[in-house]
């Protein structure tokens, strides 16, 4: 919608009306009207025809209280209407031609206005208007040559050159002033056009995930995007401040890194995941930055003046890091833990097949030799399906909830291990709450979790027993499993449930194991929505404790 200051033009544009062009439209008939009554007064001697001294020609009052009314309604009307614009710019344009035939004459300084006049309807509406407003003038040119001199040839003809020469005057400066417009036009365009390919671009980079940040030659930030806020965890901006001062980093040996110097090295794209960046609270983040200079000119390459920066791409890649850091050692570690037994098993099974071609091998040794490969294949079989239960928890396989009779679930329990702990002659005891309740959870996680913590105590304990506890208290259950075994040391307290670790104690090493049990145990707890609490004290025994919500809900009839 248009509004005082701008017009829609037939090619749908809005042009600004100039102010200049407004206060001139009252300027001048006020300095023409001066100038006329100072004509006729005498006080400039002008020769024209049409001129008499004194000022009691009816003339010069019409033509110059039409000028001021006309001028006064220029300054103060609206350029919303194109219809009410074009009569009012001709309306004013005839007026003032009549004062040049009648008042002035075309050979005074005020033949010049018309420059002004004419390039009106160019200003503010079309071409078409303006070659009506020069017909008009050419109109307005040939009665004021006849008119002029009383239609003696001498008078028409300098009449008609000074005309001629204004028309081209104004001609030419209202050609200029279209060119001038057509080419502000392509320059507005242009203009347009690169904001919104700039906003596109800046949209796009803002909704990267990876941080992005251009610097200059200088490595000063010039634009960055809001995933190098997130990176950084900070609000703060970060124009103006120089790529090593927000990011340092360390690299893989803890070696501070001056990332800008090594940018500034760069001649092509440089990809490096061995930087490390540590916040103010002592946490380290693992980067993957990705820089590059940006050129100037593509077949100047090579010339380090050719460049007008950098851009610098960084990603944190702390989980997968150490993801596979955490894959590398596992793979480390069981294939160790696999060699051991696998080897003690093939050299046991090929002594007995030696053993078994002598003749003074005995029935003891042949035995011997089979139980202590067998020994070891349990130890593999126990390992293996200790790896299953952890693959199945970090895949949420079995994670299903079920409502699980406590008592049912202890009484099971207890059957599964009383044999084993008979044989070790260890007292498997059961302490249950009365009407102790039910509890939703995956029956695969919790019968896993306590298989884990009772074979563990056993193999643990060689006197005394093990005692599965279970009571309630505040619509909790707490299931607890304590054995008078060799208790787990205070330095050992914070690391039982890490993957494969064992302690170092002589009286652990004796029993064998994987170091998987309890680290399992804990993963399927937090599966469940708890976690294992240890108390524990060197030679007298552990106690592993976990609880859930009893189940409450009412059971349809």
């Amino acid at each position: 919608m248009a509004n005082d200051n701008f017009l829609t033009t037939p090619d749908g544009k809005d042009n600004t009306v100039n102010p200049s062009v407004r206060w001139s439209s009252i300027l001048i008939p006020i300095t023409a009207i001066l100038y006329g009554f100072a004509i006729r007064l005498g006080i400039f001697n002008v020769p024209h025809p049409n001129l008499s001294p004194g000022i009691g020609n009816i003339d010069l009052y019409v033509i110059s209280a039409l000028l001021l009314l006309i001028g006064i309604w220029q300054l103060i009307a609206n350029y919303d209407h194109q219809a009410a614009t074009t009569i009012r710019l001709f309306t004013y344009q005839i007026t003032f031609g009549l004062f040049l035939i009648f008042i002035s004459g075309f050979t005074s300084p005020f033949a010049l206005a018309w420059v002004v006049i004419m390039s009106g309807p160019e200003a503010y509406q079309n071409s078409k208007a303006f070659f009506a407003s020069a017909v008009l003038f050419l109109f307005i040119i040939f009665i004021g040559a006849f008119t002029a001199g009383g239609g003696s040839a001498g008078a028409i003809s300098y009449s008609i050159v000074a005309i001629l020469t204004i028309g081209y005057t104004g001609w030419t400066i209202t050609k200029t002033q279209l060119t001038n417009s057509v080419n502000k036009d392509e320059i507005v365009t242009s203009k347009t056009k690169e904001s919104l390919q700039r906003d596109q671009f800046l949209t796009i980079i803002n909704n990267l995930s990876d941080a992005v940040i251009s610097t200059d030659i200088d490595g000063t930030i010039r634009v960055y995007n809001a995933a190098s806020l997130n990176l950084l965890d900070t609000n703060t901006s970060l124009n103006g401040r120089n790529i090593s001062e927000i990011l340092p980093v360390t690299n893989d040996r803890h070696e501070p890194v001056n990332l800008f110097r090594e940018i500034k090295k760069s001649k092509t794209i440089v990809e490096r995941d061995d930087l490390t960046h540590t916040f103010s609270d002592g946490e380290e983040m693992r980067l993957e930055v990705t820089y590059s200079p940006i050129r100037k000119d593509f077949q100047q390459a090579t010339q380090s003046k050719a460049y007008d920066g950098y851009i610098v791409i960084a990603r944190d890649i702390t989980k997968s890091k150490t993801l596979a850091e955490e894959r590398d050692e596992f793979i480390s570690v069981i294939s160790h833990e696999l060699r051991t037994p696998i080897t003690v098993a093939e050299g046991t099974i090929s002594n007995v097949q030696l053993m078994m071609d002598r003749p003074k091998t005995t029935p003891k040794m042949l035995k011997d030799g089979v139980n202590m490969a067998h020994d070891q294949i349990m130890f593999l079989a126990n390992m293996v399906n200790e790896l299953s239960a952890l693959s199945r928890a970090e895949r949420g396989v079995g994670g299903e909830s079920e409502i699980i009779d406590v008592t049912e679930l202890a009484h099971q329990m207890i059957s599964e291990y009383s044999n084993e702990a008979n044989k070790r002659g260890l007292h498997l005891d059961l302490d249950l709450a009365p009407k102790i309740g039910k509890v939703e959870t995956s029956r695969a996680y919790i019968e896993e979790l306590l298989q884990n913590l009772i074979a563990n105590g056993i193999k643990y304990t060689k006197k005394g027993g093990v005692k599965f506890i279970i009571d309630k208290k505040d619509g909790k259950i707490n299931f607890a499993v304590k054995d008078t075994g060799i208790g787990i040391g205070k330095s050992d307290i914070d690391k039982v449930f890490d993957k494969f670790y064992r302690s170092e104690d002589y009286r652990t090493r004796e029993t064998g194991g994987t170091g998987l049990g309890l680290y399992v145990a804990a993963k399927l707890a937090h599966k469940m929505g708890t976690k294992i609490v240890l108390s524990s004290r060197l030679n007298i025994g552990s106690k592993f404790s976990f609880e859930l919500p009893e189940y409450t809900k009412t059971e349809l009839k």
